[in-house]
């Protein structure tokens, strides 16, 4: 029985660890799609969190505070579109400096708040189904936005005709610009999409799964999801199982100290980077992923 219910406490513990990253990732995956290769998911979860905890202690509810860590996320996406997509900056420079200034802000204005989390769902009789059941029945109400979601991202970039026109502008933006699709105005609409859902997974890390705000909190979370999508091919499902597998992989490193197992506790901290780096080798190659993913596109030339 006991060995049952360390699989539980581990099982919903990788699914916990794993919904922050399973946000980001839905937007990561439907700006990726659409040619952008979102370097600033870090920076776009930093601060969603940041201001998650900041909303949650200015207005005494950790609900207004996942809307501020929304809004903060889409913020940070807005500065990144207009200098990537509008003044043409290099999205690379954009994303690695924005990842630098948001973290250099949260720390600088980082001041001391009464811990706040949003409330537990309980949802009868599922969260009783042995092993899975807490791990996906019994979680903070943000939790359960992604039951929704996933599926409303995979309709609109695979069913909808807003997703037609941002997977052209991903695949072949010359051609999809003679048809008359604005590519860079998909491809900003697209990273909007990426940072709001990445300040969700911001602030549910903030104030769902901790209750507080830490320097750095994320901690190059942003990079692991962006190498769950290159180990996911480029599809939602695969991205989604990346999320899981790196979510396992932090809970084993909690988890085998806990269980008596003596590890290198720096190996242990690296491992799901490791793993992080192991699947962007692998996968990188062997999956197509949008043909004109990263490159810009300027009107006219080729």
């Amino acid at each position: 029985m006991s060995v049952i219910n360390d699989i539980e406490l581990i099982t919903a513990s990788a699914v916990r660890l794993a919904m922050p990253l399973a946000f980001a990732a839905l937007g990561e995956w439907i700006a990726e799609r659409a040619g952008t290769l979102n370097i600033s998911v870090e920076a776009m979860m930093l601060g969603g969190a940041f201001t998650a905890v900041m909303g949650a202690a200015a207005t005494g509810s950790a609900s207004a505070g996942v809307v501020c860590g929304v809004a903060a996320g889409a913020l940070i996406a807005f500065v990144h579109a207009c200098f990537s997509h509008r003044l043409t900056v290099n999205t690379y420079v954009v994303g690695l400096t924005l990842n630098v200034l948001v973290l250099g802000l949260t720390s600088f204005l980082l001041v001391k708040t009464e811990s706040r989390q949003v409330d537990k769902l309980t949802i009868p009789y599922l969260s009783d189904i042995p092993i899975l059941g807490p791990a996906l029945f019994d979680q903070r109400w943000p939790a359960y936005l992604l039951f929704g979601l996933i599926p409303l991202g995979w309709w609109l970039v695979h069913r909808s005709r807003w997703g037609l026109e941002a997977r052209a502008a991903g695949e072949n933006p010359q051609s999809a610009d003679v048809t008359g699709i604005d590519v860079n105005k998909r491809r900003r609409q697209a990273l909007l999409i990426c940072g709001a859902l990445a300040g969700l997974g911001g602030a549910y890390l903030s104030v769902a799964a901790v209750g507080t705000f830490n320097s750095n909190m994320t901690a190059g979370r942003g990079y692991i999801v962006i190498a769950a999508v290159i180990f996911g091919g480029w599809t939602l499902r695969g991205t989604i199982a990346g999320c899981l597998l790196f979510g396992a992989a932090d809970a084993t490193r909690l988890a085998l100290p806990a269980l008596g197992f003596e590890l290198n506790p720096e190996l242990l901290i690296a491992s799901p980077y490791l793993l992080a780096l192991i699947a962007m080798i692998f996968f990188a190659k062997s999956h197509r992923g949008p043909a004109a993913l990263g490159a810009p596109f300027v009107r006219g030339i080729t």
